[in-house]
């Protein structure tokens, strides 16, 4: 898939919770994987980041979940841009997709997450619509469960880690270990490193082999 400069308009900007938004570009002719990501940089600015892509490949637009961070200067800017804005977006890239040696539909996948480490997940899943999978997503409160309804109900555990309530009280690692590692599932886990490394290693000790590992540091 041939990676370009694209200049694209923002069509809107969603607000999820106080910190966290989705922001919808202009597609065009700009095509991707599921999983992928792409660099956004304001024209002039010089402040280049890259995001996963949220919406699924046959969306009419290119959606971005993105959090304000301390000190992210970009993730700041980025939310309080004028609609029609023309932004400067590189890509696609990356290779943390679905692989293509057998359908998609005769394998189990379990996604683990945390925060918007979700959103490489989420287009997969949008964009695979009889896919048979699982989402393990960790965060610190249920208010964080960025677009919950967009998966079925029973496919979705949702983790927080500073709030008892209806959903799971601890970390995704603590989820697995109490609820079990499925043997024949394919792994994919997106998020901190900290996290990643230690459901890898969890996931290993368990007897899942390395071919069905797949990984991506967000942050």
């Amino acid at each position: 898939m041939k990676k370009k400069i694209t200049y694209s308009k923002i069509l809107g900007i969603r607000n999820l919770t106080e910190s966290t938004y989705v922001l919808s570009l202009e597609k065009g002719d700009f095509e991707f994987k599921a999983g992928q990501y792409l660099v956004l940089n304001v024209p002039g600015k010089y402040k280049a980041r890259e995001y996963s892509i949220y919406s699924a490949e046959d969306s009419l637009t290119v959606d971005l979940l993105i959090k304000e961070v301390d000190n992210g200067e970009v993730s700041r800017e980025l939310k309080y841009l004028k609609i029609g804005t023309k932004v400067e977006i590189t890509g696609p890239f990356g290779f943390f997709v679905l692989r293509d040696i057998q359908p998609v539909e005769n394998k189990h996948y379990t996604f683990i997450a945390t925060g918007t480490g979700i959103s490489p997940f989420h287009s997969i899943i949008q964009s695979n619509t009889n896919l048979d999978y699982e989402v393990v997503h960790g965060v610190r409160h249920g208010y964080e469960a960025y677009d919950s309804a967009d998966y079925l109900e029973d496919n979705y555990h949702l983790c927080t880690s500073r709030e008892h309530g209806e959903n799971f009280y601890g970390r995704v690692t603590q989820y697995l270990r109490d609820n079990g590692i499925r043997k024949d599932s394919i792994f994919y886990i997106c998020g901190n490193s900290h996290m990643v490394n230690e459901v890898t290693e969890l996931l290993e000790q368990n007897g899942i082999q390395p071919e069905n590992i797949r990984t991506e540091v967000f942050f």
